[in-house]
């Protein structure tokens, strides 16, 4: 396994892979791997010639009040994880090199990066889609693998590639949980034993609503209702949103049917976490 920090480095290293006819496959993260981190890899690994994973914490997806100098960072341990794992490439950049002095471009995916988590961190997504097509551009994968948790992130990246026509295809793995339902999450690592055990109330009311769903109910506003139930009966749980959307452009629905997504944004206590939930009905 090769770690590179230069753009330069990671685009030859690439376009030599290339010329033996590999096919590249692409995992962005921002580092502090996890099981969830690892399923993407291991996904790449098995489907693509040679895997390159980029670790960057993206400055311009933080908020001024939020935790990017805090955010988990452990190097070593992730090159080990990687290493093992049968990665080819792990590229590392410098923050100067990804935004060089004068840097000024942005990309927007308009109407649908204001919903949802968008509207609890404005500007995030737009950060989000600028360094992912950075990253796609300097690495020009065949695939690139992004996790169902960040399931608004996943459609919004989908919708830039597609409108920019980028030759990438986008592969959404599922949510990986610990035993108890908890999904897997970097930020997780900032709970304490008694914000982990609350934690639980995201996934449990995602529980909910798909037993509500599966017992016919098809109004989201009383599904909603019954999840805010479990949320607010944590006392150290306060919550973001609760939604109940369209899965193609995250619109709230006024009637269950077909695909939707059920998705959330809940502090405990300091400690900001999202999960969510597709629910196929078809009748």
């Amino acid at each position: 396994m090769k770690i590179f920090t230069t753009v330069k480095e990671v685009r030859e290293a690439v376009g030599q892979l290339k010329s033996e006819g590999k096919t590249i496959g692409f995992v962005p993260t921002m580092g502090f791997l996890h099981q969830g981190h690892m399923s993407l890899v291991r996904e790449s690994v098995q489907k693509t010639g040679s895997t390159v994973v980029s670790i960057f914490v993206n400055p311009i997806q933080f908020g001024p009040r939020e935790d990017f100098k805090e955010y988990p960072r452990n190097l070593e341990q992730d090159s080990s994880l990687l290493e093992n794992a049968g990665v080819g490439i792990v590229f590392v950049p410098d923050q100067e090199d990804m935004y060089p002095e004068g840097f000024r471009s942005y990309v927007e995916v308009r109407g649908l990066q204001d919903k949802l988590c968008g509207r609890s961190r404005p500007g995030h997504f737009r950060g989000v889609c600028t360094v992912v097509l950075k990253l796609l551009q300097i690495v020009d994968p065949d695939f690139a693998f992004f996790g169902q948790k960040d399931a608004q992130q996943a459609l919004i990246i989908k919708r830039m590639v597609q409108d920019l026509n980028l030759n990438v295809a986008i592969e959404v793995l599922p949510i990986i949980r610990e035993e108890d339902g908890l999904a897997l999450s970097s930020r997780n690592s900032y709970l304490d034993s008694e914000e982990r055990k609350a934690a639980r109330c995201l996934f449990r009311s995602l529980q909910r609503a798909e037993m509500m769903i599966g017992e016919g109910e098809r109004n989201p506003g009383r599904i909603i209702q019954g999840m805010k139930q479990i949320i607010h009966s944590e006392p150290l749980a306060r919550m973001d949103y609760i939604e109940i959307v369209d899965l193609d452009n995250l619109d709230p629905l006024d009637k269950i049917e077909g695909d939707v997504l059920v998705a959330l944004a809940v502090f405990i206590g300091k400690v900001r976490l999202i999960d969510n939930m597709i629910l196929s009905l078809k009748e």
